[in-house]
């Protein structure tokens, strides 16, 4: 940096020397070929910030959306899931139990009438599914705007009970989602354990047609099991899908009255006592989210 002020006085100017042009000359001649093989040496990878000190190439924080191979920013700079739109539907309400006759009020499901919603399960110990379902939801909320998504929640505990199986289909019908996701724990015997994904079976009936929506639902509860598997490490259910970690159902109205993709799962057995050791970890629920997360990208991703 230079200062020039009132008390400045230029310095003299020696004499050039003879000496100096062919120096110059050189110089002008060296500079732009070392520049192009600094240029060239970056391109293939070399002193770039995705190598550590050793050459090789930095791993991805494990934990984190970026551990995906289809997270991140693309070569665009884009976030993976920008533009996109998922709706997390949390299962049930903590509110429920306070309003039993409201929820068991039947509405149309397409096939036949059912109640609005259900209180859910919950442990042994009193840990409530829709406790577990709002958290989870949050977790998994971040994540997937942390990759550029629009979330919408069904509800997000602000409601005095519900809402209704065919309202929270219709929410998701309305923001157009690229896919819904609701999340559930499941109450069966001790003993069953493990996740299992539910998906819609064909159903053309009163207000119901999933026929546009059966093939795609699949893809995602496939890509969901798939990636909820892996970074959970859980099982896939020991008394439900042979196996599979798939059911097709065609009694639920989340699914029947749904004009987009949507899955329901159920990340385990609450009144199993080793499943619900891992349903009441945060740090296993942080793994659920993730692993939902994951399994979002791929379906989205093709």
């Amino acid at each position: 940096m230079s200062y020039v002020g009132p008390e400045f006085e230029p310095p003299r100017v020696p004499r050039r020397s003879v000496l100096r042009r062919p120096l110059v000359v050189a110089l002008a001649a060296l500079v732009p070929g070392a520049l192009a093989g600094w240029l060239a040496y970056g391109a293939v990878g070399g002193g770039s910030g995705d190598e550590d000190g050793g050459g090789r190439a930095k791993a991805p924080v494990s934990g984190t959306p970026s551990a995906h191979p289809t997270a991140g920013a693309d070569d665009k700079g884009a976030a993976p899931l920008e533009g996109r739109v998922v709706v997390i539907d949390p299962g049930h309400n903590p509110a429920n139990v306070r309003h039993t006759a409201e929820i068991n009020r039947p509405v149309d499901i397409g096939t036949h009438r059912k109640e609005c919603d259900t209180t859910g399960t919950s442990t042994n110990s009193g840990y409530a599914e829709a406790a577990f379902t709002l958290d989870v939801a949050h977790r998994l909320r971040t994540l997937l705007q942390a990759q550029g998504a629009t979330v919408k929640l069904t509800q997000d505990g602000d409601r005095p009970y519900g809402p209704c199986v065919d309202e929270r289909a219709r929410i998701g019908n309305a923001a157009h989602a690229d896919a819904v996701v609701s999340i559930h724990a499941d109450g069966s015997a001790a003993g069953n354990r493990g996740f299992h994904v539910i998906l819609p079976g064909t159903v053309h009936a009163g207000a119901a047609d999933t026929r546009p929506i059966v093939a795609p639902s699949k893809a995602l509860g496939t890509a969901l099991a798939d990636d909820f598997a892996r970074v959970t490490g859980s099982a896939r259910s020991n008394y439900l899908g042979g196996g599979t970690g798939l059911v097709t159902r065609t009694d639920l109205g989340g699914l029947n009255l749904s004009t987009v993709p949507k899955v329901f799962i159920e990340c385990g057995n609450m009144r199993d006592s080793k499943d619900a050791a891992l349903l009441t970890s945060g740090a296993w629920r942080q793994k659920a989210a993730l692993g939902m997360s994951e399994g979002i990208v791929s379906f989205l991703h093709g």
